[in-house]
């Protein structure tokens, strides 16, 4: 489903137990500076990463200060985050003019520890070209690094590098528990673009159907998706980034399933099984 840009109030655009994808919880948080904001989500672990702005994280006792680095906006600087266990209270106050603040979950029921990702922790590949149109950062917050400390969550930023070209290509899926295959995972995006009147594409194709479905996206949209091959474009002039969610069903590490016709493509994007790689 495509979540048109709106005030939600600092109420989740995906509560728990979604009735599309229950294994996602996401929230948008806006503050000012002095202002908190508090929240428990039992059954689901997340993470509280800003997109723009700083605040002090505080999870049952445990403190992080300063958490963000970015003032104008996602392009501007390398994203950090908290990890925060299962059902753990949290609250964060924002300590710069203003902050908007992500709040990615998965479900998952056993409680972890704690901890904080910097910008010096972010786990980086590009991959693709400006000759395939497939040129792409990725920004792990919470990636494979972190396996042994985070149950079903993953938590990224995917920039397009460029004006303009294809992302989550070739076109592939993860809606179906068959290992080693495949795994079932629901996903979560949130877009921005630059400049911000900027404007992208994203396809939705059920697996065995010719033709799938395309959604307009604009800044601040968010799309949430339980099965189905899902490639996206952002239009000639504009850079695109999506902040991404990904819960899965039964393990953390990603298996990517990629449309027959296309697959042969993995072997002519530049580093794009590296890409590949860092999601398992």
């Amino acid at each position: 489903m495509h979540i048109a840009p709106f005030e939600n109030d600092n109420k989740p655009l995906i509560d728990v137990e979604d009735s599309i994808v229950p294994l996602n919880y996401f929230n948008i948080v806006k503050l000012g500076r002095g202002q908190a904001f508090s929240y428990q989500t039992p059954g689901y672990e997340t993470c509280v990463a800003p997109a723009t702005g700083t605040v002090d994280v505080s999870i049952e006792g445990e403190n992080y200060s300063a958490i963000g680095q970015r003032t104008e906006n996602v392009w501007d600087g390398e994203p950090e985050g908290v990890y925060v266990p299962s059902g753990a209270k949290t609250e964060f106050v924002c300590t710069s003019e203003a902050a908007e603040i992500f709040v990615a979950g998965a479900k998952y029921d056993k409680v972890m520890e704690p901890f904080a990702v910097r910008a010096d922790d972010i786990d980086m590949v590009q991959y693709g070209s400006d000759d395939t149109k497939t040129h792409r950062k990725i920004k792990h917050i919470l990636g494979t690094k972190y396996n042994d400390k985070v149950g079903r969550l993953l938590v990224s930023e995917l920039f397009t590098v460029g004006a303009g070209g294809w992302s989550g290509f070739p076109s592939h899926k993860h809606d179906t528990e068959r290992l080693p295959d495949e795994t079932l995972h629901n996903e979560v995006y949130n877009f921005r673009f630059n400049p911000d009147h900027g404007f992208g594409m994203q396809l939705l194709q059920p697996d065995g159907d010719a033709v799938g479905e395309a959604f307009h996206l604009i800044d601040g949209s968010t799309f949430a998706f339980n099965a189905g091959y899902h490639p996206c474009v952002a239009a000639p002039g504009y850079e695109m980034y999506y902040f991404t969610i990904l819960g899965g069903l039964n393990q953390r590490s990603l298996i990517q399933s990629f449309q027959p016709e296309h697959a042969y493509q993995v072997e002519t994007i530049p580093g794009i099984k590296d890409m590949i790689a860092k999601f398992k």
